[in-house]
């Protein structure tokens, strides 16, 4: 990421054989790709395929909105690139790494370090007992990244929260509360943020600073992917993913 030379990872003490170090993905590469991906879910009667030969790539430096109508594999598409679920059949990558082929344990630590997801409900991405600065922090130790609190707090200032350094999420808006939890997403340089419908419970005001920090931020070099239905969303839009009934088109 260029313009973020203090998130960097450095002497992680988490680096696993299966795909080494944080440092170790290829930052010129595409943040996630699937290569004709199919994800199935079985009930106690049926079985219904989520998403069927999905192939994509997502940018890094970017803002890739997912869109589509209800029960076309949107959700199940961010799950992938998340590394929370593995696909039946294809591949996934995620800053240079198969995750189609990773236990839940080396999955956990790939989403851990090179990951961000972020929910729906603001509230949701944080923990009530923190600060802002706590939040931040917390984030990047978990992410292994080592920073100073000049970064943590420059980062807080380019999301329009210096003011706000020493608050709780109670006394934060919803909108602050999101940039917030965008502020925890990208500290530590990982390659990907996946949010859904991150503007869903905000007002216009809220939202339009939300996009606009997720839009400066893909310019230092973070992927962005989003699922919504929002126009205000589409507008900050760099490409999209269509998905109709578990089938990318056009």
């Amino acid at each position: 990421m260029t313009g973020q030379e203090g998130f960097r990872f450095t002497d992680d003490p988490l680096a696993d054989p299966v795909f080494g170090t944080p440092g170790d993905a290829p930052a010129d590469g595409p943040a996630a790709v699937c290569h004709d991906v199919v994800k199935t879910y079985r009930t106690a009667t049926e079985s219904v395929t989520a998403l069927d030969g999905v192939t994509l790539s997502i940018p890094r430096a970017q803002v890739t909105v997912v869109v589509g109508p209800s029960g076309s594999g949107k959700s199940s598409l961010l799950r992938l690139l998340a590394c929370i679920d593995r696909p039946d059949s294809g591949e996934v990558q995620v800053a240079g790494q198969r995750v189609d082929s990773l236990g839940a344990r080396a999955r956990r630590k790939l989403r851990q370090r090179q990951v961000s997801y972020l929910f729906q409900r603001p509230g949701e991405n944080l923990l009530p007992y923190l600060d802002a600065v706590a939040q931040v922090r917390l984030a990047a130790d978990l992410r292994g990244a080592h920073v100073g609190d000049d970064d943590v707090h420059g980062l807080l200032d380019r999301l329009g929260l210096g003011a706000r350094a020493d608050h709780r999420p109670a006394q934060l808006s919803g909108g602050e509360q999101q940039r917030l939890a965008v502020a925890c997403g990208v500290v530590g340089d990982p390659a990907l943020v996946v949010a859904d419908e991150p503007t869903a419970e905000l007002d216009t005001a809220a939202a339009e600073r939300v996009l606009l920090a997720m839009e400066e931020l893909a310019e230092s070099g973070v992927g962005f992917v989003i699922s919504s239905h929002d126009p205000r969303v589409m507008a900050i839009a760099d490409g999209f993913v269509r998905l109709d009934h578990g089938r990318v088109v056009a």
